[in-house]
């Protein structure tokens, strides 16, 4: 049987404010991208999540974005390339010395929000990113948009790439992700979400919000977990996945 790692983005909540429903949303992936200081979380947030990943068993990877709590990250903000890597490898490091005190490491890093989406369309951007986790630890995967800039920039640069698509997003014709501004961009009814998935698994091709489709390549899909229907889509997705006689498991885990 074939493999599908099943990922969501965790542990978005900061001090007393929670996020989503993490605890039940582990218990459907198999990898989980955790917030670190940038458009959420903070120290004993990411402790409680990663301690949470590691009795569930989910490999874990850090989610770095533009440091902006504000705006959780969805905003572009004005940065160099040298700050890029700067902020990247703070986030990325914060989150590998709190996962040494929970005893559960972080396997990969994938970019959140605006800086995903700036660094899918932009070569500086990927690139600096690429540095960034390079420097950071080489050994770290990277779970970068698939078909984008960053992709091609992490693996220029020497590390591990694994190529994902979102079951709760829509698309351009060209592979990037429609901005959430524009009709189509989010995908709420998780039975429309299954049948896209259905369609891509049987040919490849990722239906586009103009009815058209494009070529993608999975190695991990994302169902977000910042919305009350983050479980119900989760679980529909997941079920989906097993009745495409896919087995569900972490991408890192891969050779």
């Amino acid at each position: 049987m074939r493999s599908i790692d099943l990922n969501a983005d965790l542990g978005e909540g900061y001090g007393p404010w929670a996020m989503g429903d993490d605890a039940a949303v582990f218990a459907l992936v198999s990898s989980a991208n955790v917030a670190c200081g940038g458009h959420a979380s903070d120290p004993e947030t990411m402790f409680r999540t990663l301690t949470l990943a590691r009795e569930r068993g989910v490999s874990v990877g850090a989610h770095p974005s533009y440091p902006d709590l504000l705006g959780f990250g969805r905003r572009r903000l004005p940065a160099s390339a040298a700050e890029i890597e700067r902020f990247v490898a703070a986030q990325v490091g914060a989150l590998l010395a709190v996962a040494a005190l929970a005893g559960h490491p972080v396997r990969h890093v994938k970019p959140h929000g605006a800086l995903a989406n700036v660094a899918a369309a932009e070569r500086d951007v990927a690139d600096a990113i690429a540095r960034s986790v390079w420097a950071v630890d080489r050994e770290l995967a990277v779970l970068a948009i698939s078909g984008t800039e960053l992709e091609r920039a992490a693996r220029d640069a020497g590390l591990r790439v694994f190529s994902e698509i979102y079951a709760d997003r829509g698309y351009t014709p060209a592979g990037q992700l429609m901005p959430r501004s524009q009709p189509g961009a989010l995908i709420h009814d998780a039975e429309e979400a299954a049948a896209r998935l259905v369609v891509f698994f049987d040919s490849g091709v990722m239906p586009t919000v103009d009815g058209g489709g494009v070529r993608l390549a999975a190695d991990s899909i994302c169902v977000h977990g910042d919305n009350p229907a983050a479980v119900a889509m989760a679980t529909r997705v997941r079920a989906t996945l097993i009745e495409q006689r896919l087995t569900i498991a972490p991408f890192v885990e891969r050779a």
